[in-house]
Order: structure tokens, then sequence, then C-alpha cells
């Protein structure tokens, strides 16, 4: 993932070398397959989750589940920007998204149900909730993000591990996809202000569609109507 942060020719040489270094130590690599097991706890967890729903409340909440590991680069520039040590230990302390992962919903009730459920398996420890929905960013950013810290069982030992989820309606993925585009071509555009303008008013509207169809769909279900 990029950052806006802009830097130096001299600096992004430097965090491309330490980068590269960090890359090559297998106890970089080890931390990088714990945060992939951690990954496969929580993509599964969702899957169970969906699948129950579906077999008890004939829904099925999950559009689609898409997840990552930050790159090296990625890595190296957020703990360059905090000034921290460029060591695995100071990534595994410091930095709690280098996995992340994005759950699409239909509904805005399914991205809460959804979190509402995980949150209650006693095997997840909630660390941090940001809710953008509720509490939009400026931009008009909307997701319910949380850091949770799930077990991973190794050879000899469990360990916790932190993952980053972010849960989102598709009108918002599809909004967020967009902002993104203009954000990283921000210093390219003569109109930049006016389209971040434009998307917020869209963020708006996207927001009030979302909860219609909700309401549509609850009706059609006879939920409450």
């Amino acid at each position: 993932m990029q950052t806006l942060t802009k830097y130096e020719p001299q600096e992004l040489q430097q965090i491309d070398s330490i980068a590269k270094m960090i890359l090559q130590e297998n106890k970089f690599k080890t931390l990088m397959s714990y945060y992939r097991g951690a990954l496969m706890e929580i993509e599964t967890k969702f899957k169970v989750l969906n699948e129950f729903l579906s077999a008890t409340q004939d829904r099925n909440p999950i559009e689609t589940v898409k997840s990552r590991i930050k790159t090296p680069k990625s890595i190296i520039e957020k703990l360059w920007r905090k000034e921290l040590p460029f060591t695995v230990e100071s990534i595994e302390k410091n930095i709690r998204d280098v996995a992340g992962i994005r759950v699409i919903c239909g509904f805005p009730e399914d991205v809460y149900l959804l979190a509402e459920y995980l949150l209650k398996q006693d095997d997840i420890t909630l660390v941090r909730v940001k809710d953008y929905i509720k509490n939009p960013k400026s931009t008009g950013y909307r997701s319910l993000h949380l850091i949770v810290q799930v077990p991973i069982f190794l050879a000899n030992e469990k360990r916790m591990m932190n993952v980053e989820i972010q849960l989102r309606t598709i009108a918002m993925d599809f909004w967020a996809s967009l902002e993104h585009k203009m954000r990283y071509k921000k210093e390219d555009l003569k109109n930049a202000e006016e389209i971040a303008e434009e998307l917020k008013i869209c963020a708006s509207e996207i927001s009030k569609l979302d909860i219609m169809m909700q309401n549509i769909r609850n009706r059609i279900e006879d939920k409450k109507y």
C-alpha cells in the first residue's frame, strides 16, 4: 500500500534499502507467516458466521472478503514516520495493521451484526474500534474498523496476533475505491478540491441509499414493518 507522505529521494532510497534488508531476515519471514496464519483464522471465522447465518436466518451478509499483508516497504515507511526502530520486534509491538482483512457486506445492519458475532467469540480480543459509519471522516469515508487479537497455534506455542478488520457495505467500498484513486493522483489534478467536495456529497447520498435499500430489504422480509 502506498503512503501519502512525501519523501525526499534520499529518504526513499534509505527506506527501500532497509526494506530489502529486513526482507532477508528469517525472523521477519517467520513473523509474516504468523500474520498470514492470523488472517486465515479470521477469514475462517467470517466464513463460518456467513454459513451459520445462511442456515439459521436465510441471509448471507458477506459479499466478499479480501485480505492483505503489508509490504516490507510499507511497514518500514510506517516505522520511519513514527520514528520507531527498524526491527522485527518493533514491527510486532508497534504496527497493528500489518495483517488486514476487508469484509464487504450488503447492508449496514450486516456490518454491525458480523462485528457483534465476531467479538462475542471467546478467543477474540478487541484492541480498538473506530466507527467511521456513525462518525464519518471529514472526507465522507465510512467503514467500521476493528483491531483484534486472535490466537494462532504453532508447534510448541500459542501466539496472539493483531489483525485489522474493515467492515463496510458494497456502496461504501465502491466510494472508498474511487476516493483512494483521487487521493493518489491529487498532485496531478487541477480540480482536486472540487472533486473531493463532490465525493463528500456522494458519500452522504450513498449512506442514505444504503439505509433505503436496507429498509426495503427488511420490508421484503417482513421485519418490523
